[in-house]
C-alpha cells in the first residue's frame, strides 16, 4: 500500500465524491437488512399463531384471521420490494459517485504522467522504449483505477456491512453470531498468505505485457524492413514466445485465484451450516425462534459476496500497488534539463562554443571534445563530417536536448542554462536527421510548430522547400493525409516538409540537421538557393556530410571524431589541401558521374 499512497491527493481533491458514496454505501447496507428483519417477524408470526387458526378451524374467525395474516404478509412483501427499489437507487447513487470519481482521478493521473513524460530529457527516452512508456500510461493506469473504484466501493462496503450487521447479530444473539462467523479468521488468514504471491505474479504479468508491447510496436513501426527482408514468420514465432511467456504467467495467477474463490465459498457455506446447527439446538431450547434463523442465514448470505470479493479486491489492490510501483517509478525521474534564470529576453541568434565537450550518459560515447566557435547573427555556418564525428550533438546541445559535459554554449551572450526553456526553444527552427512526421494532413505537420499560421504562409514554407509541386499533385493539396510517420511520402518529401515546418515558424536561428541527405544535389541546390532569402534573417547551422551543403554558408567547420581540424571558409579549405579537400574531391567526382 505505500505506493498507493500517492493517490492520496487525488482522494483529497476529490473527496467530496468518497464522502457522498460512502454515505449512500452506509444507507443502501441499512435499507438491505430490514427485509431479514420483516422475514423473522413475518415467519414468527405465522409460527406463533398457526395453532390458533387451525383452532378456528371452519368457523368465520378462521377466515378473519386468515385476512389478517394475509395483509400482514402482503404488507411484509411490499415492503421487501420497496426496500430493493430503494437499495437499487442509492446503488446507483454509489456508483454515480465512487466509479465517477475514479474515472475523474484516471483523467488526471494520465495527463500527469504525459505531462511528465514530456519534462524528461532525451537521454530517458534513450534509456526506455515506447512500449514501457506506452504500457505504465495505459494498462497501469487502468489497473490502479480498479482499484480507485471497484476496490474501494467494496471495501468500504464490506466494512460497513460488517460493522452494521454483526452489530445486529451480537444484539440478537452473541453465540450464534460467534459460530457464523467462525470461519471468517481463517478466511482472513488465508487471504494474508495469498496476497504477497498475487502481488509477485501481478508484477511478472505488468513486465511481461510490457515487454510484449514493446515488440508489437517496434514490428508494426518497422513493418517495411520486416517485409523486405522477409521476416514474418520469425516475427510471429517471436510474438508467439512473447505471448507464451505472458499466458504462463497469467495462468499461475489464474491458478492461485481458482484455488482461493472456492476456499472462501466453502467457509461462506460453513457459516450457514453453523447457523442451522446451532440455530436448531437454540430453538429446541426455546431460546431463539425460527424466524431468528432464518434472519441469520440472510444476513450470513449478505456477507457472502463482501466477503467473497475480499479476494478479488485484494487481487485489484496488489496488481494496482504493482502498477503504481511502475508508474512511480517514471514520477520519480527529474530532469536535469532545468532553466537557472528564466530568461525570456527577445533571441537575436548569436551562438558561442567556448571549450565545449560532451559525453552521452547513456553509452560513455564522448562526441565533443574542446570544441570551440562563433557564429554572429544572421550568419550562416556549416558543419561537415562523417558518420560519427560529432555534428548532431551540436544540434542536440544547441537546442538543449542535452547539456554539455564541460564548457559552455551561450546564446546572445547568456548561458543557454540561464534562457526559460520553451522561450529558447521557440526561437529555434529544428530540422532533425531522423524525421518525424505526424499521422495529419501536409498543411497541418508543416504547421504544427504554430497554430496561427495563414494558409499563405504555409504555401510559401512549401515553395521554399521546393515541396509546393509535390504537394499540387496530391488528390487532396495540402488536406492530403500521411500515414504514420509520413510512410506515404518519398524520404526526400518527407525532409522537405520538415524543411517547410521550420522555416514557417520565422526562428532567429535556424539548425538543418543533415536535413538534404535523401535528396540529389540539383534539389538540395534549388532548396538552398530559395532558402537564402530566409537565411540572411536568422543565424543559420547546416549539418551535413556532403560539401555541397555547405556552399552558401559563411563558415565551415570540419569535423572528426568530436574535434574541429578545420574552419574557414570554403576558398581557404580547398587551398589548404586537408580533410575538407579531399572530401570535396571525392564528392565532386561522385556527383559528376550521376545520370
Amino acid at each position: 500500500m505505500r505506493e498507493l499512497l500517492f493517490l492520496n491527493k487525488y482522494l483529497l481533491k476529490y473527496k467530496h465524491y468518497l464522502l457522498l458514496g460512502t454515505v449512500f454505501i452506509i444507507i443502501t447496507n441499512v435499507v438491505a437488512i430490514i427485509p431479514a428483519q420483516l422475514v423473522r417477524h413475518v415467519i414468527n408470526l405465522v409460527k406463533e399463531n398457526i395453532d390458533l387458526y387451525r383452532l378456528f378451524d371452519g368457523t368465520e374467525l378462521q377466515e378473519n384471521l386468515y385476512d389478517i395474516f394475509a395483509k400482514s404478509i402482503l404488507i411484509a412483501g411490499l415492503l421487501v420490494v420497496a426496500m430493493a427499489v430503494l437499495r437499487g437507487i442509492f446503488l446507483f447513487f454509489v456508483r454515480q459517485t465512487i466509479i465517477v470519481m475514479s474515472r475523474l482521478i484516471e483523467y488526471d493521473l494520465k495527463n500527469e504522467i504525459y505531462r511528465h513524460y514530456q519534462t524528461l530529457p532525451l537521454s530517458f527516452y534513450r534509456q526506455n522504449n515506447t512500449g514501457d512508456l506506452m504500457a505504465r500510461i495505459s494498462e497501469d493506469v487502468s489497473r490502479v483505477r480498479m482499484y480507485l473504484g471497484p476496490a474501494i466501493m467494496y471495501g468500504i462496503n464490506l466494512v460497513t456491512l460488517f460493522i452494521i450487521v454483526i452489530s445486529y447479530m451480537i444484539i440478537v444473539n452473541p453465540k450464534l453470531t460467534f459460530y457464523s462467523l467462525l470461519p471468517l479468521p481463517v478466511l482472513s488468514i488465508s487471504i494474508y498468505l495469498v496476497s504477497n504471491v498475487m502481488n509477485k505474479r501481478s508484477e511478472e504479468i505488468q513486465q511481461s505485457l510490457s515487454s510484449m508491447s514493446t515488440f508489437v510496436q517496434e514490428a508494426f513501426s518497422g513493418v517495411r524492413v520486416l517485409k523486405s527482408f522477409v521476416r514474418e514468420a520469425d516475427s510471429e514465432l517471436k510474438f508467439t514466445q512473447e505471448s507464451l511467456e505472458y499466458r504462463d504467467k497469467s495462468l499461475k495467477l489464474t491458478f492461485v485465484n481458482a484455488l482461493f474463490f472456492p476456499l472462501m465459498m466453502g467457509l461462506i457455506g460453513l457459516s450457514v451450516l453453523f447457523t442451522v446447527f446451532i440455530g436448531g439446538s437454540q430453538v429446541i431450547d426455546g431460546s431463539l425462534t425460527i424466524g431468528n434463523i432464518a434472519e441469520f442465514i440472510i444476513y450470513v448470505n449478505m456477507l457472502t459476496w463482501p466477503v467473497a470479493s475480499l479476494g478479488w479486491v485484494t487481487s485489484l489492490i496488489q496488481r494496482a500497488a504493482a502498477s503504481q510501483k511502475r508508474i512511480n517509478e517514471f514520477l520519480n525521474v527529474k530532469t536535469d534539463i532545468v532553466s537557472i534564470q528564466e530568461l525570456t529576453k527577445k533571441i537575436n541568434g548569436e551562438i558561442l562554443f567556448e571549450n565545449v565537450s560532451f559525453t552521452y550518459p547513456d553509452s560513455g560515447i564522448e562526441a565533443l571534445k574542446n570544441v570551440s566557435f562563433k557564429v554572429a547573427p544572421g550568419q550562416s555556418i556549416a558543419i561537415i563530417g562523417t558518420t560519427g564525428s560529432g555534428k548532431s550533438t551540436i544540434s542536440n546541445v544547441i537546442c538543449r536536448l542535452y547539456d554539455v559535459t564541460s564548457g559552455v554554449v551561450k546564446i546572445d551572450g547568456h548561458d543557454i542554462r540561464n534562457y526559460n526553456l520553451a522561450h529558447m526553444r521557440q526561437a529555434i527552427g529544428y530540422v532533425p536527421q531522423d524525421v518525424f512526421l505526424f499521422s495529419d494532413s501536409i498543411g497541418n505537420n508543416i504547421g504544427f510548430g504554430n497554430g496561427k499560421l495563414s494558409q499563405d504562409q504555409i504555401i510559401q514554407a512549401a515553395k521554399d522547400s521546393d515541396l509546393y509541386d509535390n504537394i499540387k499533385l496530391f488528390p487532396n493539396g495540402f488536406e492530403t493525409t500521411l500515414g504514420e510517420r509520413g510512410i506515404t511520402l518519398s524520404g526526400g518529401q518527407k525532409q522537405r516538409v520538415s524543411i517547410a515546418r521550420a522555416i514557417v515558424r520565422k526562428p532567429q536561428i535556424l539548425i538543418l540537421d543533415d536535413s538534404l541527405s535523401a535528396v540529389d544535389t540539383k534539389t538540395e541546390h534549388t532548396i538552398l538557393t530559395n532558402m537564402q532569402r530566409i537565411m540572411k534573417d536568422c543565424t543559420t547551422v547546416i549539418i551535413s556530410h556532403r560539401v555541397s551543403s555547405a556552399k552558401l554558408a559563411d563558415h565551415i567547420l570540419v569535423l572528426d571524431d568530436g574535434c574541429i581540424i578545420e574552419q574557414g571558409k570554403e576558398k581557404e579549405l580547398l587551398a589548404q589541401n586537408g580533410v575538407y579537400r579531399e572530401l570535396y574531391d571525392k564528392q565532386i567526382q561522385v556527383d559528376k558521374v550521376e545520370p
